[in-house]
C-alpha cells in the first residue's frame, strides 16, 4: 500500500476548478484556461505522502523554483506566466501560488545524475549499468560519475514508483526527436545548475525535471514545468563533506527518509501500514534543511 495517509480536501476557490491533488502541489485551471498550481507543505516519502506537514516547505519550493527558472531563462524557456494570487483565493496561497502556461505535458521524468546513489547505485551494484547506460567498475555510494548521464523514469500516479527505463524506451513511447531533445535539454539544464551550486559549495548529484509542449506559430516548443531544482526534486550534498563510499549528508528530503526507516519510527515500510507522523525535531530540523538550502544557492536570508 501507499499513497495519501489523510488526502486532504481541495480548496474550492470561485473561478477556479481543481483538476488534481498531487503529493504536493494541487492543480486548478482558471476561466482563462491557465494553470493554477499551489505549492502545499506536504511531505513525501517511499510513495507515501506523510499525515505531518513541514512549514514553509511550500513557499521555499516556490520561492527557490522561480529563482532557477531565472538563472536557466536562456537556456530553456519555463511555465510561469504570473505570482499574482488570484481574486478570491485564501490568503495562505500567498508565496506558493504560479500561475502556469497549460502544457502538453511529456509523460517521462527527465533525470540527470552526476553522481551515483539512490537507484541508480542499486542497479550498479546489480549491473555496472544505471538504466541500461554501462559506467566503469570500481564505483560507490556518493561516486562522481565520468560525466552526468541522463537516466530518464515513468511518472507514476500518487502512491506508485516512478519505474526507471531506457533511452530506448523513451524513445520508443515519445519518438526519436523528442527522446534527444529531452536528453539534450536535461543535460544542458544539469550541467548549467551543477556549475552554479558548486559555486555556493554544494554538490547537485542528481535531479528531474518535467517538460511539456507550447504551441506557437512557428510550431511547437520545450518547456521547462513542475518544479525546478529544489529539495523535493534533486539530491543536494555539502561540497566539503562529500566522501564516496557513504551515505551522504544532505539537504534534501533524505533526512525524512532516515528517520522512518531507523528504529526510532517504529515503522516497516515494507508493511501496508502507513508511516507515522514525523516528530516536531524531525520536522524543525527538515524545515532547517530546506532554507539552509534555499539561503546557500540564492544567496538570500529566508
Amino acid at each position: 500500500m501507499s499513497g495519501f495517509v489523510e488526502k486532504p480536501e481541495p480548496v474550492q476557490v470561485p473561478g477556479l476548478t481543481h483538476l488534481h491533488t498531487g503529493k504536493v502541489r494541487d492543480l486548478y485551471r482558471n476561466e482563462a484556461g491557465d494553470l493554477v498550481m499551489v505549492a502545499s507543505d506536504r511531505m513525501s516519502a517511499y510513495d507515501w505522502v506523510l499525515p505531518t506537514e513541514i512549514p514553509d516547505k511550500g513557499r521555499v519550493l516556490t520561492r527557490l523554483s522561480l529563482w532557477w527558472f531565472d538563472k536557466l531563462a536562456d537556456l530553456v524557456p519555463n511555465h510561469v506566466l504570473s505570482t499574482e494570487l488570484p481574486a478570491g483565493a485564501p490568503a495562505d496561497w500567498e508565496g506558493r501560488t504560479l500561475i502556469c502556461k497549460s502544457l502538453n505535458m511529456v509523460p517521462v521524468e527527465c533525470v540527470a545524475r552526476g553522481y551515483l546513489t539512490g537507484s541508480g547505485l542499486l542497479e550498479y551494484d546489480e549491473s555496472r549499468t544505471v538504466c541500461g547506460l554501462a559506467l566503469p567498475e570500481g564505483l560507490s555510494d556518493g561516486s562522481e560519475l565520468p560525466a552526468p548521464i541522463f537516466t530518464p523514469a515513468t511518472k507514476a500516479a500518487v502512491g506508485d514508483h516512478d519505474e526507471n527505463v531506457s533511452y530506448e524506451e523513451v524513445a520508443r513511447q515519445v519518438g526519436a526527436e523528442t527522446a534527444a531533445l529531452l536528453r539534450q535539454t536535461t543535460l544542458a539544464v544539469y550541467g548549467r545548475a551543477r556549475d552554479i551550486a558548486r559555486e555556493r559549495g554544494i554538490i547537485l548529484a542528481d535531479t528531474k525535471f518535467e517538460f511539456g509542449f507550447e504551441s506557437t506559430p512557428d510550431g511547437d516548443r520545450l518547456v521547462l514545468a513542475d518544479e525546478v531544482l529544489t529539495p523535493d526534486s534533486s539530491r543536494f550534498w555539502p561540497a566539503d563533506q562529500w566522501q564516496p563510499g557513504r551515505a551522504q549528508p544532505s539537504y534534501d528530503k533524505q533526512f525524512v527518509r532516515n528517520w522512518l526507516t531507523s528504529p526510532a519510527s517504529g515503522w516497516d515500510r515494507k508493511s501496508e501500514q502507513p508511516p507515522p507522523p514525523l516528530p516536531q525535531e524531525i520536522v524543525d530540523a527538515t524545515r532547517a534543511k530546506y532554507i539552509e538550502a534555499y539561503e546557500l544557492l540564492t544567496g538570500t536570508t529566508w
